[in-house]
């Protein structure tokens, strides 16, 4: 498996655009339009390793101490599922970063919108609490602020939809990959936590993902793992990819 500095996904390496599809196209989804002809530095994608997780809701507390949310919103949600043959795994939940989202088609008022880097955020000074974007998302990843938000000093003086703290009452919230830490070459603070080096977080355009320990080229990574994405028949184009795998090696 190729290696690579880690550097290189959070440091802003640019490769040609048409990398994108070399990274969906192993796990057999075609890349949007939209993606292949960006120009942008980055295209975020996130892996998650659900051999490895064991279910300890690091990542999920991590994400609340972050944002200042309430223990009720879990913007990384762990769901404990169990198969028919009785098998019991753990499956970590964040936004789905959808390239079709359906929360933005519904938003009256644009409050939703997507970045150039393919991230789904939420301007909550434009946002009216209608809810239609929690009704229209198929993964149940939104939440609604209907309390006062914490005291908290933004460093920004101002809650952003890049770094939306504290939350803003009668408005919506959501996961936003910790975009405030990644456009500083940091790991989302799930990924920082994770233990059991389940999360990744990827660059399409450079074809690369790291779990803050070991860096990886995605599009390989993908498709000798038979990665899969929650609900792509819904062509709500996800950018979180998920690992079960079939019988694979899986080193520590």
């Amino acid at each position: 498996m190729a290696r690579i500095t880690r550097r290189k996904v959070l440091g802003g390496s640019v490769a040609a655009a048409g990398a994108i599809a070399a990274a969906f196209l192993p796990v057999g989804a075609e890349p949007r339009a939209a993606a292949v002809e960006t120009k942008t530095q980055r295209q975020w994608a996130m892996v998650i390793d659900m051999r490895r997780c064991d279910g300890c809701r690091k990542c999920t507390k991590a994400c609340q101490t972050t944002h200042h949310l309430p223990t009720s919103f879990e913007w990384i949600k762990v769901d404990e599922v169990v198969t028919k043959a009785g098998t019991r795994y753990f499956m970590p939940l964040p936004c789905m970063q959808c390239e079709n989202a359906p929360c933005v088609r519904v938003c009256p008022v644009g409050a939703s919108f997507h970045t150039s880097e393919g991230l789904v955020l939420v301007d909550q000074d434009r946002c009216i609490g209608c809810r239609m974007c929690m009704a229209a998302c198929p993964y149940g990843r939104r939440y609604f602020n209907d309390s006062d938000p914490p005291a908290f000093a933004n460093p920004f003086g101002h809650p952003t939809p890049e770094f939306p703290v504290p939350q803003q009452k009668g408005t919506v919230g959501k996961c936003m990959f910790c975009v405030h830490y990644t456009e500083e070459g940091k790991l989302p603070a799930c990924v920082q936590v994770c233990n059991m080096l389940a999360l990744y977080v990827g660059d399409l355009v450079a074809d690369v993902a790291t779990n803050g320990k070991e860096t990886v080229r995605l599009s390989s990574f993908l498709q000798d793992n038979d990665a899969w994405r929650y609900k792509e028949e819904l062509d709500t184009g996800p950018r979180v990819y998920y690992i079960t795998g079939h019988g694979q090696d899986l080193e520590f």
